[in-house]
């Protein structure tokens, strides 16, 4: 039975999420600005609700998630819940390389509830700080089934990231969360792709007396060549090396990028143009007199010339198939041998393992590929292997 003291939280928590509103989209943050997580947070304590054990459990577990995060291996899906009874956030730590995408998306079905993604880079090791640098939010509508956010986040260099999920007070729902990474520019060259590029960034030339600055792309003259991101051609003037050249500027990465040994031009200087245009053709002029026709592709930034191989190469990776059953997902369980293993992330080759003793119960939260992820009684949590699970029938 509820007593007035609870039924008080309830009406309060369910005053505060109604007034959080209803909009939200994803957006870069300036200095001094706030999260849609952040002002949920302080319209909590300006409620005083941070002083109830329920306000309280929702402020601990979204430092706590960030500061355990589960190790996540890319692409990766993965279906969740969350309940009204509980205040847990979660989150997923991610490496990522320069040049790289990460791109999320995440669909929730249940009653209308606001859900908080926020992506975090990582710093320092001992020590971790959290910058915050994109964040989404959303609210499931009222006459809708489904609710569809997305967020992406850009590395030109090398990062780790560390992505956090957290629904508001008083709601219960399930999630599919995809996680994927991509080339942050389009392939520069039209129905070509991985297999077409044969000779790498760094390379030596001339007998040692320079290094390739670039990336070849082979492909049959005439081939068109394409604008791998929107900008300005900054020239298109021809040199000894190159041949028939085209310079792009990449205004909002603050980096240039050469096309050469053109067979020909269709921009001139000043032109604006967006991803996908045609730029010139395929072709072996310059330098390139006696080799097969081919793109040279180089991407030049303030500090000279960087490796351009992972701003274009496609990801053709899948994540995993779900063959974990998701309809366990809430369900308490308990493991089926004294040889449980508990992993910090849903990949096989998760070395820090810890052994969970026979019998411990456990609750199912998420399905990632053939793991379940568990939440244990005394606050653990992490990945098992879903055929070691003892799932309690549902009543």
């Amino acid at each position: 039975m509820s007593t007035p003291q609870h039924i008080a939280l309830t009406a309060a928590l369910l005053a505060l999420v109604t007034a959080c509103g209803s909009s939200g989209s994803l957006r870069r943050l300036g200095s001094g600005a706030s999260t849609a997580h952040e002002r949920y947070a302080e319209r909590l304590r300006t409620a005083g609700l941070d002083s109830t054990a329920l306000g309280r459990e929702w402020l601990t577990a979204a430092d706590s998630a960030l500061r355990s995060p589960y190790a996540a291996t890319l692409p990766a899906r993965e279906l969740g819940i969350y309940t009204r009874n509980e205040a847990r956030a979660v989150a997923y730590r991610i490496t990522l390389r320069d040049g790289e995408r990460l791109r999320i998306t995440l669909r929730a079905d249940g009653p209308r509830a606001r859900l908080y993604l926020d992506l975090f880079e990582v710093t320092g090791d001992s020590l971790p700080r959290f910058e915050h640098r994109v964040t989404a939010s959303d609210s499931i509508p009222a006459d809708s089934a489904a609710a569809l956010l997305t967020l992406q986040y850009e590395a030109t260099r090398n990062a780790t990231v560390a992505v956090r999920l957290q629904p508001e007070l008083l709601r219960s729902g399930r999630y599919d969360l995809s996680m994927r990474v991509e080339p942050i520019l389009a392939f520069p060259v039209e129905g070509r792709g991985n297999a077409a590029i044969q000779s790498l960034f760094g390379v030596e030339r001339d007998g040692g007396q320079r290094a390739h600055h670039g990336i070849d792309i082979f492909a049959p003259r005439g081939t068109p060549v394409l604008a791998a991101t929107d900008g300005v051609v900054r020239s298109t003037s021809p040199n000894t090396l190159g041949g028939k050249v085209v310079w792009l500027s990449d205004g909002e990465r603050r980096q240039s990028l050469y096309y050469a040994h053109l067979d020909s031009q269709t921009v001139s200087a000043g032109q604006r143009v967006r991803t996908g245009d045609t730029l010139g053709f395929v072709g072996n002029t310059g330098n390139a007199r006696t080799t097969a026709p081919h793109l040279h592709f180089g991407i030049y930034t303030r500090d000279g010339p960087i490796d351009p191989l992972r701003y274009v190469r496609l990801v053709t990776e899948r994540p995993p198939a779900l063959t974990a059953d998701s309809t366990a997902l809430g369900r308490r369980a308990t493991g089926r041998s004294d040889a449980l293993e508990l992993r910090i992330g849903p990949g096989r080759s998760d070395t820090r393992a810890r052994r969970v003793a026979p019998g411990t119960p456990f609750v199912i939260m998420g399905a990632s590929g053939e793991t379940y992820r568990v939440q244990f009684d005394d606050g653990q949590s992490g990945y098992i292997s879903a055929r070691a699970a003892r799932v309690t029938p549902a009543r």
